[in-house]
């Protein structure tokens, strides 16, 4: 068998989703895509997140910015307190970075609304660094496939972020955190996994 990312990027083919933050590197657009996404599903991000940027298209045109004028345009994806977060960032990089995003998980995370899996997503996407990635979906298909039957939040425990180092110990870490969350959309869902299609299922310890 090959690798197990080796795998997962194989059957993603198959399934790719073409967003419009998945055509960029810069990590302010990437930013940007994951601050809209948290919680809120990629179809209905997708057509504000190409009005934002044609409005804001780098760091220094959002931190330039109203915030009424974000709300306006973040409205239909709820959630908003959010909106004070994407100008809040801005600024922080450009005091505190000169406009320039820093390449370490623990300078990213200073900027104000990037946790954990943001910062992942930049490092792997826009440094492509072999940085592990985590969230919910990525968390479930560990815990299901190397059968470790963690319960309640699992994001943060070791034995899922040691399992994600490995995942993401790779070459184009950045296409493989699309791929394995289009594995995990399409093959290891939430509710009723297509375990009889996935080519991992001889291997899967949740399938086994």
């Amino acid at each position: 068998m090959k690798s197990v990312s080796g795998e997962i990027f194989a059957q993603s083919i198959k399934f790719y989703r073409n967003y419009p933050w998945r055509q960029y590197s810069d990590p302010y657009r990437i930013m940007i895509a994951e601050f809209m996404l948290h919680r809120t599903r990629a179809p209905q991000v997708a057509p504000i997140y190409q009005e934002f940027i044609k409005n804001y298209p780098d760091v220094e045109a959002l931190a330039n910015a109203d915030e009424n004028d974000i709300k306006n345009i973040t409205k239909h994806l709820g959630l908003h307190w959010r909106s004070s977060h994407f100008i809040k960032a801005a600024r922080y990089v450009q005091e505190y970075f000169n406009g320039d995003f820093p390449g370490t998980r623990e300078e990213l995370r200073k900027i104000p609304g990037v946790g954990d899996y943001v910062a992942g997503a930049i490092l792997t996407i826009c440094f492509n660094r072999p940085e592990y990635v985590i969230d919910s979906n990525i968390a479930r298909f560990i815990n299901r496939f190397y059968g470790l039957n963690l319960k309640g939040e699992i994001r943060r425990k070791k034995q899922i972020i040691d399992k994600a180092k490995e995942l993401f110990n790779i070459d184009e870490p950045g296409t493989f955190l699309f791929a394995i969350l289009d594995f995990t959309f399409k093959i290891c869902s939430v509710r009723s996994p297509d375990c009889s299609n996935c080519v991992l299922n001889s291997h899967c310890k949740y399938f086994t």
